[in-house]
């Protein structure tokens, strides 16, 4: 059975908490990805999703001068690498999340999203028949 450590995505994409929602969406649009971590010195503090945003919007946030400290979720939700992808699918569907970081003792090497998890159950369903 496959990890989370086999599906994730390796390459971390970062702002930091000062980047405006204007900007990380724009970012989010060039890297045709879903969510962003937010870095603050070494550590990670947050993570904005594509969610967070629509919300920002909703709200009438002006976007070009909203942080996205004001907006992103704290703490991250994370997974163990070792893990499961069907534990991961468990994780997101109850806390009704689409991104996970995904760790290794502790530390966040990748990001696994619901998208990630589709491709994968995808195959998976695909072999079985």
């Amino acid at each position: 059975m496959a990890t989370i450590g086999q599906i994730m995505t390796r390459e971390l994409s970062v702002v930091s908490k000062a980047t405006t929602i204007c900007e990380a969406a724009g970012q989010m649009h060039d890297q045709s990805i879903g969510s962003l971590l937010v870095k603050e010195g070494e550590n990670y503090s947050g993570i904005i999703t594509e969610a967070d945003i629509v919300r920002a919007v909703a709200q009438q946030m002006d976007v070009t001068l909203t942080t996205v400290e004001e907006v992103m979720s704290s703490p991250i939700l994370t997974i163990e690498k070792n893990l499961s992808p069907h534990y991961a699918r468990d994780i997101m569907g109850g806390k009704h999340i689409r991104h996970l970081a995904v760790t290794e003792t502790g530390t966040i090497v990748g990001v696994v999203s619901a998208r990630d998890l589709l491709a994968y159950f995808k195959t998976v369903s695909k072999e079985v028949e």
